[in-house]
C-alpha cells in the first residue's frame, strides 16, 4: 500500500464558523464550498426538484456526486463530471406524533426544520453549532453537537430513502435493515444520494445557556467529567495559550439543576458578565443568548442564531475524536503544542459525544471527545501543523471528521474504523461501477 496521504478540506457541520459574513454565490463564478477555500472540479451542477428526477439524473451520468449545503471543507463531495445538488428538495414530508418521528427531504436544513417542529410541540435529541447545514449531509458526515448522553446527529435517524447507482429507490429503515441500517446512515457520499431521512423526536422543551471565563487547567484535569457533565451540552474553547480555558459554555434544559457552581464561579471560571463569542474579542451580536435567559431548544442548543448567515470562511477547520476515558491526557499533548498551534488558529472547541453504533462514525463503540480547531485560512502553515497533531494524537488512535482537514493515510484509517471493510462492501452492493466513487473515496479507502 502506498504512503500517499489524502488532505481534506473541513466539513460542514460540525462546528461553528467563527469569522465574516456569507457572500452570495453569483452565477458567473466558479462554485465552492461554503469556506472559499475549495473551487468545485465541475460547473455542471444539476437542481432536480422530484424524486423522478434524480432517478433520471442517477441512471444518466456514469460519475456524478450528490451535494448538500457545502459545509464541507475537503473534496468528500466534490466530481470531476457532474453534481447533483439537493437544495431543492427541501420539505418536511410528514410528521408522525404517534411514533415520535419526523420525515424530512434530505435538503433541509436544521433551522428550517426546528421552528417547525417547535411550532408542532416537538423537538430534535441535539443540534451542531450552526443550524444552517443539511439533514442529509450531517448524516451522512456524522455531524454532532455536544452532551455527554448526546450521540451525533445521525443517531437520530430511524429510517431514510436512497437512491443507488442504478437508480433504484431503497427504503431502510433501522427497525428492517438491522445491522446494514448502521452502515449506510454515516454513508459519506459513498452509497447513493439519500433523498429522505426519518429522525427520532420528543416533546419540546426550553433552554437556558450560561457562559463562564477563565476555567483553570488544573481544575480541568482533577474534574474534566463533571465539567463536562454539568449541562445537557457543554463547549469548552481554548486558544492553547494559557493555563486556563477561555471560555466554557454550559447549555441546560430549563429543568436541569445547576451542578458545582455558584452565580459567581463553575470550577473556578468566572461567570461572564454579557453575551460572549467563542473568540472574545469578536462581537457576541449573532450568538445566541446566555446569560440564562429562557429560550426554545433550537435558540440555545446552536452557538449561533438562526437567522444568522455564518461566515463564508477566511478559516480552516480540522477535528479530531478520542476517547473519553483518555479525553485528559490527549487534550494535555495538544497543550504542550501552545506555541506552534497559536500563530495560525482563532479558536478550538472541546465537545463530547455519546458512542453510537453507526459503522462509519467517529464515534462507533466509543463515547468521545472531539477535539476541534478552527484555523486562520493559510493552507501552507495549516497542512504542515496537521501532520504533527495527528502524530501527537496518535497513541489515543484519534478519528479525523470525515468532512474537515486532516492528512492520515488509507493505512491509518483502515486501523481506525473499523467496519471499514463491512462499509466497502456496502459500497460494492449498491454502487459496483463506483459511480459515485470521486478522489476523495477512492485516495481514502481504495489506495494500494
Amino acid at each position: 500500500m502506498k504512503k500517499r496521504k489524502f488532505l481534506q478540506v473541513s466539513s460542514a457541520v460540525a462546528a461553528g464558523s467563527m469569522i465574516l459574513p456569507l457572500q452570495a454565490f453569483k452565477p458567473n463564478e466558479k462554485l465552492k464550498n461554503w469556506a472559499g477555500n475549495i473551487e468545485y472540479s465541475t460547473d455542471k451542477v444539476y437542481y432536480p426538484k422530484t424524486l423522478t428526477e434524480i432517478q433520471s439524473l442517477v441512471k444518466k451520468y456514469t460519475r456524478l456526486k450528490g451535494l448538500g449545503t457545502r459545509h464541507c471543507f475537503n473534496r468528500i463531495a466534490d466530481s470531476k463530471d457532474n453534481l447533483l445538488s439537493l437544495r431543492d428538495i427541501n420539505k418536511v414530508v410528514s410528521l408522525d406524533t404517534n411514533a415520535r418521528t419526523v420525515t424530512v427531504e434530505g435538503g433541509i436544513k436544521y433551522g428550517e426544520l426546528a421552528p417547525y417542529l417547535h411550532e408542532k410541540g416537538f423537538a430534535l435529541h441535539n443540534l451542531a453549532s450552526l443550524p444552517h447545514i443539511s439533514v442529509a449531509g450531517s448524516c451522512t458526515t456524522a455531524t454532532h453537537g455536544s452532551g455527554v448522553k448526546m450521540g451525533n446527529l445521525a443517531t437520530a435517524v430511524v429510517g431514510l430513502e436512497m437512491v443507488s447507482a442504478d437508480g433504484t429507490v431503497h427504503t431502510l429503515s433501522k427497525e428492517k435493515d438491522g445491522d446494514t441500517f448502521n452502515g449506510v446512515v454515516v454513508g459519506l457520499g459513498a452509497l447513493g444520494i439519500v433523498t429522505k431521512v426519518t429522525l427520532r423526536i420528543e416533546p419540546t422543551y426550553m433552554m437556558q445557556q450560561y457562559v463562564y471565563e477563565k476555567l483553570p487547567l488544573t481544575q480541568l484535569k482533577d474534574n474534566f467529567d463533571k465539567i463536562v457533565s454539568a449541562g445537557y451540552s457543554v463547549s469548552l474553547f481554548t486558544d492553547w495559550q494559557q493555563e486556563s480555558i477561555n471560555e466554557v459554555w454550559v447549555k441546560r434544559r430549563v429543568h436541569e439543576a445547576a451542578m458545582n457552581e455558584t452565580a459567581q464561579g463553575f470550577f473556578g471560571a468566572k461567570a461572564a458578565t454579557k453575551n460572549m463569542h467563542p473568540i472574545a474579542e469578536l462581537s457576541a451580536e449573532n450568538c445566541t443568548e446566555q446569560m440564562g435567559v429562557k429560550g426554545p431548544w433550537y435558540e440555545r442548543l446552536p452557538h449561533f442564531k438562526m437567522g444568522f448567515t455564518p461566515s463564508s470562511g477566511k478559516e480552516l477547520q480540522a477535528e479530531y475524536f478520542v476517547p473519553r476515558t483518555q479525553a485528559v491526557e490527549a487534550f494535555m499533548a495538544i497543550q504542550r503544542m501552545g506555541k506552534q498551534i497559536g500563530p495560525h488558529l482563532f479558536i478550538s472547541e472541546i465537545r463530547t459525544i455519546e458512542a453510537d453504533d453507526l459503522w462509519m462514525s467517529p464515534c462507533y463503540k466509543q463515547p468521545s471527545v472531539a477535539i476541534h480547531f478552527t484555523w486562520k485560512q493559510d493552507w501552507p502553515a495549516v497542512s504542515k501543523l496537521l501532520p504533527v497533531i495527528e502524530k501527537e494524537l496518535a497513541p489515543f488512535n484519534a478519528r479525523p471528521h470525515w468532512g474537515k482537514l486532516f492528512t492520515m493515510s488509507s493505512q491509518v484509517l483502515a486501523s481506525r474504523y473499523e467496519k471499514l471493510t463491512d462499509f466497502k462492501k456496502l459500497i460494492t452492493r449498491y454502487d459496483p461501477q463506483g459511480k459515485f466513487r470521486n478522489e476523495f473515496l477512492s485516495n481514502g479507502f481504495y489506495t494500494t
